[in-house]
């Protein structure tokens, strides 16, 4: 399966494939692959850090849901149903202009920041679960196509670990995420 390349409609699949392992946890406290974060903090993560970004590059506030620590399952939901409605209605031809990337259609802005980061947290939130960490293998060769060619920089940024290393002929979902700092071949981290 190929994802949809259009930014409103990539986000809709990606967010619902990401909203069923969070209805599938039945332990938010499990040990996520990110060193340090328990399953919830995936979650809290993704509905905590894009908010203040977008309001800085376009002054858009979103809806906020209860915290994760109290109600993850809400918290995502409220979460991702606001993303949807800003790629869906008139707000997404507000101008998208970040001190650090620039100027941006904001759907570009999302779909490049925000949904490729849901995308990748899937599956740690599925390793953390126990749930089917298998994803669009299309897209993550997209994605590791073009982040290899700016490795330093994504390095430096702070965003992800020291690359693991697996078998050269691995599948690309395993490249991808060794490639950020995940060891896939792990049963559980």
């Amino acid at each position: 399966m190929s994802l949809p390349v259009e930014p409103g409609e990539r986000h809709r699949v990606v967010a619902a494939g990401f909203s069923k392992r969070v209805l599938g946890v039945s332990d938010w406290d499990a040990s996520a692959p990110v060193p340090d974060w328990r399953a919830r903090d995936v979650v809290g993560h993704l509905v905590e850090w894009f908010p203040g970004f977008l309001k800085s590059a376009t002054g858009l506030d979103l809806d906020r849901g209860p915290s994760t620590e109290e109600d993850p399952v809400a918290a995502w939901q409220v979460h991702a149903d606001a993303v949807q409605r800003l790629l869906d209605g008139p707000e997404s031809t507000t101008p998208f202009k970040h001190p650090m990337v620039g100027e941006l259609p904001l759907p570009d802005a999302v779909d490049r920041f925000y949904t490729t980061d849901v995308f990748l947290h899937t599956w740690d939130l599925a390793r953390a679960t126990g749930q089917d960490e298998q994803l669009d293998a299309d897209f993550c060769a997209d994605l590791l196509a073009g982040m290899t060619p700016i490795e330093d920089l994504l390095r430096s940024s702070g965003q992800y670990g020291p690359a693991v290393h697996v078998p050269a002929d691995a599948d690309v979902q395993t490249r991808l995420l060794a490639f950020i700092g995940r060891d896939p071949l792990n049963s559980k981290e």
